[in-house]
């Protein structure tokens, strides 16, 4: 089906008007033109169009619209993600309004933001009334006091030299307007000052500054300029008593600089970051030089950003607080959910256990019993481990059956996980577990789950420490075939071909040989397992919740579950209402799979041995046991659906292969997973004081992130393995020919080099 069209009426020429009353922007004169576009539109093909209509430079130009219903907002349009974007907002009203600006010609009030992303600018600071009040009694705003210890110098280049710093000073000049003017709080007043005092290029101090009063000073001496604010009696306002206008510095104090505190940088910068969470602290310091003449370095943009963040998002130590209220609200909106949490003796914060009645009941009823456990770092400003059970629908798709934040990653934390694990999901299943090699899960899981469960080591952890152990003792190509070996002999799904695999290691190193034996391959290696993986071999499968996690990592611990919550419903309804549309007895991915060993079992030669038994006969010779659904190959006992050698029997039967399938591999069963709904849990209200002291007072744990920027996640040494160079010359790995010792010290003729032949023992060749 084509894509559905809008119309795009295209305005250029005219000029952008701020309303006195609420701050929308209207735009008047200039000419218009109408273009149709849709979703496969590309941007450039739109700036091309637009450039034969109004005679404008591609390069210089700028596209720019309203979001729906919001006068006060300007997106710019920059790639196709962009104009993909907007085509979907106006899908439903038929047609868009787009502005057209050229290079050099700049709509009043309107931000410039880089041309490399999706901008979006902001107009509720044209307004001339104060920003909402902040709750200074809180630990977390504390940086919004214009206090001495609360404010970091940042340089100001003069307004006559900056054109922006002027258009500041245009928004914010009549900010304050004298005697009699109120505000709904002191914060506000001060954030008023703070912007008027940039309008007006001065710099002022405190004279005064309590919660009764305020007096202040320009602090050029002997400028008569001075101000005085003190609340209304019987009333929470407060109203300016004393105002002189009157300045004599001449702009001496613009030259040496002013203060600006994080937190009203903060609260400039709060809006785009609402909108572009991943707003960067050097795109701040570019924005707040270009727009307002203020100079920042990354530090301080980074420190504004974390204080608009908490603005938006809440404070960090109140989500805590909540926490007992967040449980009872996750089971109170979601019945039969499960929502602990566990606090030290001191009350700060030890453990969150969260598992939606959704999950539980999609896990029992329609996924395999397989979970995959797994731990992610938080970078909040408390840290804390989250840890996850991820189960696999039958589509091969993630499905979180439950997840808990911790304040560190232990065994006893991993104890208490799947303690709570157990009791949400109660099952007379034995239930296949892979994770990482740790003693402490594999000790708590035999303590649990005792006799009803299969651990099985994560292959690629179980790589990186053989990697590990072995490095500084092989060359780099004889660890990589050590890998390879390894990762053969745990596909191997015959005994003899993991014997095999592991022949070839001990060829190579009797030691990796004794490693591999020491390393328990019943509880890696397929051929000696005794629980039912699906194939799946790594924890890597869960890694849509691991982004998930990423995204909202740095939230406040309940905004950060919610977030989480949300995703979660998002994608449930979105797989429930696809598979209502399928038509196949299978899950697509599985019936693709199917059709593959179906496609291969046209060439076997089947012979009837005894009872359900078959030989198959292909490249090599299978034994097929129809009855017990058992297949020599082993690949109908690993992967749950039939091999292409017992599909092959069951045509020579007249049987259906649909039903030796696995039953978690049916469409029925898909829509069992995401029959339950993940319901919305309301906000969060304030407590009053007499309900926070009948609740358990929980505070956060003791560790705090570490300055600087987090560190990077390494690359996993199987991954470094095939990243290694190799010379061009001697053929040896870790290096290049420019770095190669034997290049250095041979003439390329000689025919050891060019066979790529190695002489360790002796010092020196000559040619």
């Amino acid at each position: 089906m084509a894509a559905k069209k809008i119309i795009a009426i295209c305005q250029s020429g005219g000029e952008f008007v701020t309303s006195n009353e609420d701050g929308s922007l209207s735009y008047t004169g200039g000419n218009a033109y109408a273009v149709d576009i849709d979703e496969n539109t590309k941007v450039d093909a739109f700036k091309q169009e637009l450039t034969d209509t109004f005679k404008f430079n591609v390069d210089g130009m700028t596209i720019k619209y309203f979001l729906p219903g919001n006068k006060k907002t300007l997106i710019t349009v920059s790639k196709d993600k962009d104009l993909q974007r907007m085509v979907k907002f106006f899908k439903d009203s038929e047609q868009v309004e787009v502005f057209v600006v050229a290079e050099g010609v700049v709509a009043p009030n309107v931000s410039n933001m880089p041309a490399s992303r999706s901008s979006r600018t902001t107009m509720s600071e044209t307004a001339l009334s104060p920003a909402p009040p902040v709750d200074l009694t809180s630990p977390d705003n504390q940086l919004l006091v214009d206090a001495p210890m609360d404010t970091t110098p940042l340089d100001i280049f003069p307004s006559s030299n900056d054109d922006k710093h002027c258009r500041a000073a245009t928004q914010w000049e009549n900010i304050i307007t004298g005697v009699d003017q109120r505000f709904s709080s002191f914060t506000e007043f001060r954030e008023a000052l703070h912007k008027y005092s940039i309008a007006h290029g001065f710099t002022y101090k405190y004279k005064k500054n309590d919660s009764h009063r305020v007096t202040v000073k320009c602090k050029s001496e002997g400028c008569p300029w001075r101000i005085y604010a003190s609340r209304l009696a019987t009333t929470q306002l407060i109203c300016i008593k004393k105002m002189n206008k009157n300045h004599t510095c001449e702009g001496a104090s613009v030259k040496a600089g002013y203060r600006a505190t994080r937190g009203w940088v903060g609260n400039i910068i709060k809006e785009k970051l609402k909108f572009s969470p991943n707003y960067k602290p050097k795109d701040i310091a570019t924005d707040i030089k270009r727009e307002y003449g203020i100079q920042l370095n990354y530090s301080q943009a980074w420190r504004a950003k974390e204080i608009a963040r908490e603005q938006l998002q809440g404070s960090y130590t109140e989500a805590y607080s909540h926490l007992p209220s967040f449980c009872e609200k996750i089971m109170e909106t979601n019945p039969g959910s499960l929502a602990t949490f566990a606090t030290k003796e001191d009350s700060s914060f030890h453990r969150l256990f969260v598992s939606f009645h959704a999950s539980i009941y999609g896990f029992q009823q329609g996924c395999r019993p397989l979970l995959f456990l797994d731990s992610t770092v938080l970078y909040a400003k408390y840290q804390g481990t989250l840890l996850a059970a991820v189960g696999a629908d039958g589509n091969d798709g993630v499905f979180v059956v439950a997840f808990a934040v911790v304040d560190e990653e232990t065994d006893d934390n991993w104890h208490w996980f799947l303690s709570e694990l157990k009791s949400a999901i109660s099952t007379s299943r034995p239930i296949t577990f892979v994770s990482a090699f740790q003693n402490g899960i594999n000790e708590s899981l035999c303590d649990i789950f005792s006799k009803d469960c299969y651990h099985g080591y994560c292959l690629r952890n179980l790589g990186e420490k053989l990697y590990k152990d072995l490095h500084g003792r092989f060359s780099h190509e004889a660890r990589r075939l050590l890998i390879q070996d390894l990762y053969a002999a745990a596909y191997a799904p015959k005994l003899e071909d993991f014997e095999r695999c592991v022949e070839n290691i001990k060829a190579i190193s009797p030691d990796a040989y004794s490693w591999v034996v020491l390393s328990e391959p019943d509880h890696w290696a397929n051929a000696c397992f005794g629980g039912a993986r699906y194939d799946h071999m790594t924890t890597n499968f869960g890694q849509l919740f691991r982004d998930w996690v990423s995204d909202v990592s740095e939230f406040p611990i309940t905004q950060m579950v919610d977030a989480l919550r949300g995703r979660m419903m998002e994608l449930n309804y979105t797989r429930r209402v696809d598979s209502s549309q399928w038509l196949t007895r299978l899950t697509p991915s599985m019936e693709e799979k199917l059709q593959n060993e179906t496609s291969k079992a046209i060439s076997l030669q089947v012979l009837h041995s005894h009872r359900s038994t078959f030989e198959v006969c292909g490249e090599a010779v299978d034994i097929v046991d129809i009855d017990n659904w058992d297949c020599s190959c082993k690949t109908w006992q690993l992967n749950g659906l039939p091999c292409c050698h017992a599909i092959a029997v069951l045509k020579c039967l007249g049987r259906n292969p649909y039903d030796y399938c696995s039953r978690y591999f049916t469409t029925e069963s898909y829509r069992l997973t995401y029959s339950e709904s993940i319901n919305p849990i309301p906000l969060l209200e304030k407590p009053v004081k007499a309900e926070v002291d009948m609740e358990i007072m929980v505070s956060p744990p003791p560790t705090k992130r570490p300055p600087g920027r987090p560190k990077m996640k390494q690359p996993d040494a199987v991954d470094i393995l095939k990243r290694q160079l190799q010379c061009s010359k001697c053929k040896g790995l870790g290096h290049n020919k420019k770095t190669c010792e034997k290049v250095n010290k041979i003439d390329g003729s000689d025919p050891l080099l060019l066979t790529g032949m190695v002489v360790a023992e002796e010092p020196e060749v000559t040619a």
